[in-house]
């Protein structure tokens, strides 16, 4: 038996029962859901239909288009051709773990593997909010570990042969910030002059230089704590305004070919660096000339928070200063430096108490 009901002005659809009464039950439930505003799930739509309808609503959201390119990327090159033809209604967790195994065994890195999680899992959890699936079959599934990151701080010593080195260098105050900061490689590419506060010696952290399809884009920090203030030493200002007085003198030197963007950090004509490019033509050859081990440039980041948690600067200031989200990112990631810290808290105990 079957029922037709229009979901458009031209698009007739129809439900099936086996009598008339399980359709018109069907044809209810429909007909409730379009009244809502919900997704009609056909008996036969597949995982890829739902996954492009849930990519259409995350587009319509205040989601980065940086984001969005990579769940259109993850759905087509991993989901679609594995599970893609696969009934929603029909997706069991055993077919999702069985996705992650194929992946893995493919090659494919833990992390990449737990961002397919991450996009099934947001997919069907609307999937239940629009009364399409009566639970989520991803939450069944583990993803898979993803290693722990090493992570290779330079030392005190280390970092002044690399700033020693980075003296003659035209990105010396880059270098400077990085280690002093903790900014990230996109937070120091996408500063400008405006962010900088010679008064106060601070700077505001307010975007990230980032590489889109079509150019470069500034998005702002993901959270409210990536939007922040921090406080700059005297040798990062001291750096800022040699590099201020050498920029104005480039400027002056080509004219008209000059792009404002007003960036702290850019090119000879002004236009953004690409991280890539930084990397290659420039901090891996001034570690080369300073005799230093060939560590990742987030890794100046590391260096920044191990320096002040080494000199007993509090925690919490080293997650304000790092942007991160909560504490106990802060404390679980920066764990190796603890030991000596807690060495000294006892000497300090034993100072205080006669021990």
């Amino acid at each position: 038996m079957s029922l037709g009901y229009r979901a458009g002005k031209r698009d007739r659809k129809y439900v099936y029962g086996h009598t008339r009464r399980e359709a018109q039950q069907k044809l209810t439930k429909v007909l409730r859901d379009l009244d809502l505003g919900l997704p009609v799930l056909a008996e036969k739509d597949t995982v890829a239909q739902h996954l492009h309808r849930w990519l259409e609503s995350v587009a319509q959201h205040k989601v980065r288009a940086n984001t969005l390119r990579r769940y259109r990327g993850i759905v087509a090159n991993h989901v679609e051709p594995n599970i893609g033809r696969t009934t929603l209604s029909k997706l069991t967790p055993h077919q999702i773990a069985g996705l992650y195994g194929d992946l893995l065994r493919a090659g494919l890195a833990p992390s990449t593997v737990r961002q397919v999680h991450a996009v099934l899992h947001s997919a069907f959890k609307q999937a239940v909010r629009w009364n399409l699936l009566v639970r989520n079959p991803a939450s069944a599934v583990d993803a898979p570990r993803v290693p722990r990151h090493r992570i290779d701080p330079l030392s005190l010593g280390q970092v002044e042969a690399l700033l020693a080195e980075a003296e003659q260098d035209r990105l010396h105050a880059l270098y400077v910030l990085a280690v002093t900061t903790g900014l990230r490689q996109g937070e120091l590419l996408g500063l400008q002059w405006s962010d900088i506060d010679w008064g106060s010696a601070e700077l505001r952290v307010r975007r990230q230089l980032m590489r889109g399809p079509d150019g470069f884009e500034f998005p702002e920090p993901k959270t409210a704590s990536g939007r922040r203030v921090v406080t700059l030493p005297a040798r990062a200002v001291d750096a800022l305004r040699a590099h201020r007085s050498r920029q104005l003198e480039e400027r002056l030197a080509v004219g008209a070919a000059w792009h404002d963007w007003d960036l702290v950090f850019c090119n000879t004509v002004g236009k953004p660096i690409e991280g890539q490019n930084l990397t290659r033509r420039s901090f891996k050859p001034l570690l080369a000339r300073a005799g230093l081990p060939p560590i990742r440039f987030h890794d100046l980041r590391h260096t920044a928070a191990t320096l002040l948690l080494a000199q007993n600067v509090h925690p919490k200031v080293v997650q304000e200063r790092l942007g991160h989200s909560q504490i106990a990112v802060t404390m679980d990631t920066y764990s190796h430096v603890m030991p000596s810290m807690q060495r000294e808290a006892a000497d300090k105990l034993d100072a205080m108490l006669g021990g």
